[in-house]
């Protein structure tokens, strides 16, 4: 019997890693853990790609030739559609939506389940330990008026990570990033302070979030999830 394919188009916050980057994950690099077992990730996500880019690479046209009916396609992009270089910056209500809708076509044509994410909110605390707002200016809001305006389902990572980082705090939140001491990992000498990226631990949570969204839009949605 075919399995059911979940196919992800996003940046470095989904996508696979490789030992070279260890111990930086995405949480597509786990989801599968989350997911039944016919049920398959088909993870296309690139560090650095915003929608437009993805897009312009041809990751889109790839997806494209391989979704097929009742499979789902897992679209989250925003960190790099706020980038200056030309070949990836988008604006919110304009041309990232543009591009947006562009993931949608391919799976609506081939009778699969575009599901929008928001993207993971950047662990950016102030001085006085609270969460900043608006790290992703408009592109969350954006991405929700076009969900609306489509019927896409949608699941907002974007505050639930907030969320889960205003209610842990700073210092617990730390733990699931990209914040190594020097000398703990080859890869990372120096040691690192990332509050983008996340480590094993991190991705584990965050798929669960993702998990979390997909249970709550039911349905055929959540027959994809093991418990």
């Amino acid at each position: 019997m075919a399995k059911t394919k979940v196919f992800l188009a996003g940046d470095s916050t989904v996508a696979y890693n490789d030992i070279s980057t260890y111990p930086q994950t995405g949480w597509g690099q786990v989801l599968q853990m989350y997911l039944k077992d016919n049920v398959q990730v088909v993870n296309y996500a690139k560090n650095g790609r915003s929608s437009k880019s993805f897009i312009h690479e041809g990751l889109l046209d790839e997806i494209e030739n391989e979704i097929s009916e009742n499979d789902f396609l897992l679209i989250q992009f925003g960190h790099n559609d706020q980038k200056e270089e030309e070949h990836r910056r988008t604006e919110p209500f304009t041309t990232y939506q543009y591009y947006l809708s562009q993931y949608i076509d391919v799976a609506i044509n081939h009778n699969a389940y575009p599901i929008f994410i928001t993207p993971l909110y950047r662990r950016h605390f102030d001085d006085k330990g609270n969460i900043k707002d608006k790290v992703h200016l408009d592109f969350p809001d954006a991405m929700e008026a076009l969900a609306k305006d489509f019927g896409v389902p949608i699941i907002d990572l974007c505050n639930k990570s907030k969320n889960l980082f205003e209610l842990i705090g700073d210092a617990e939140s730390r733990k699931l990033f990209m914040h190594l001491k020097k000398g703990t990992y080859k890869n990372y000498p120096e040691g690192k302070e990332d509050d983008t990226h996340l480590n094993y631990e991190g991705a584990i949570t965050v798929a669960g979030l993702i998990v979390d969204g997909l249970k709550a839009l039911g349905e055929r949605y959540l027959e994809l999830v093991k418990y």
